[in-house]
């Protein structure tokens, strides 16, 4: 079969909503004939459908996964100056809001398997100045939270999970009870972007928390730090999921386990082809997480990630690397960073990753297909 028949893409949108079409036409045409376009019903009802996904007590919705990070922050009422632990191996996102808010993003290094920060790299770069942790589950695989929440009670640190890679993960704490990524924190942040595992037709994000106190916050801050229309205790934002998109996500949110199912089988089907390639490590998959597969990430050794990449492209196959650039390189970043400052880890990962198509939609004969290019790539 040609390469155009197979129509690899790196996320297919396009095959998945045709899938759910009637059903997301149905809920979208209902907010066009209510014109309940802001904090509408939908909004209220994906918010209550959100909540019992996640089996946590308050689900706030907000414009994007961005905002999200930056009224969390803004709802601990940190001071500018205060420090906050990021991993260095993350999108811009998560260390770009710390900075806009006057605080002070603490870059720190990630375990090379599971590309997450971990308690004891968290430990380490702690000072009397630091105040927050920001967590990422990267590629939709979670941190170690039971660590990093002792870590934090031990320092009295506010932790922030940035969840947006990993909506629907479920993290097993050593006793054997599990949570959902997002809800061990003292606030949970992720994103609808399209492309994300739950992702609407547009932009969207929500914060999780379990604390009343902390709820009130950030409604308060996400709505222009107002308690009631027209006074206003705070200097706030204006960050709101509208109603269409929170319809297109109510549909979306009844499939979520269908498509992360789906990715973990494409992932299992990646692994089992291509595990045995010596210049190739497959993704770690830790003992105490689900994966829900927002990427497919690769290791490529002896320096040959870039002609794989345009192998690839020459065979109709995309792919993606995250990241090309440690954060703490970028230009944004250096008034925050020491001289020679490096983490040897970031570094490494940043020079061998790359992620394949990874999306529901990916049929065997895909997989197949660039499974065999990758390593016709490698036999040449």
């Amino acid at each position: 079969m040609q390469t155009k028949e197979l129509n690899i893409q790196m996320v297919d949108l396009k095959k998945q909503y045709q899938k759910i079409k009637p059903d997301v036409q149905k809920e979208v045409l209902e907010v066009f004939e209510s014109m309940a376009c802001i904090n509408g019903p939908k909004v209220k009802q994906f918010q209550e459908h959100l909540q019992q996904y996640l089996n946590v007590k308050h689900v706030i919705p907000c414009a994007n996964g961005t905002d999200a990070l930056q009224v969390a922050l803004m709802a601990l009422g940190l001071k500018q100056g205060d420090e906050v632990i990021v991993p260095s191996f993350t999108y811009v996102a998560t260390a770009e809001v710390i900075g806009l808010l006057g605080l002070k993003p603490i870059m720190v290094d990630v375990d090379p398997d599971s590309f997450n920060i971990t308690a004891s790299i968290i430990e380490a770069a702690i000072t009397p100045n630091t105040k927050a942790i920001v967590p990422v589950h990267l590629f939709g695989q979670s941190c170690d939270m039971e660590d990093i929440m002792k870590v934090a009670s031990k320092y009295e640190l506010y932790v922030v999970e940035d969840n947006a890679q990993a909506i629907g993960t479920d993290y097993f704490y050593k006793d054997g009870t599990s949570k959902k990524t997002g809800t061990i924190g003292h606030i949970g942040c992720t994103s609808f972007y399209p492309s994300k595992n739950l992702g609407c037709y547009g932009d969207g994000g929500a914060m999780m928390t379990n604390d009343d106190d902390l709820a009130q916050k950030l409604r308060t801050v996400a709505n222009h730090g107002q308690s009631k229309r027209y006074y206003h205790d705070k200097i706030g934002v204006n960050s709101r999921l509208d109603a269409v998109q929170a319809a297109v996500l109510n549909i979306k949110l009844s499939h979520l386990d269908e498509y992360n199912t789906t990715r973990k089988k494409a992932a299992d089907f990646y692994d089992t082809v291509l595990q045995g390639q010596p210049s190739i490590k497959i993704p770690t998959r830790i003992e105490n997480s689900t994966h829900v597969f927002h990427q497919y990430t690769l290791c490529i050794k002896d320096g040959k990630r870039e002609e794989l990449q345009e192998y690839l492209r020459t065979k109709g196959i995309p792919s993606m690397i995250y990241y090309p650039v440690p954060l703490y390189k970028q230009k944004a970043f250096k008034k925050y960073i020491p001289d020679n400052f490096e983490l040897p880890i970031t570094e490494k990962l940043c020079k061998e990753v790359i992620s394949l198509p990874m999306h529901s939609e990916l049929d065997e004969e895909q997989l197949d297909y660039i499974c065999s290019a990758v390593l016709a790539f490698f036999n040449n």
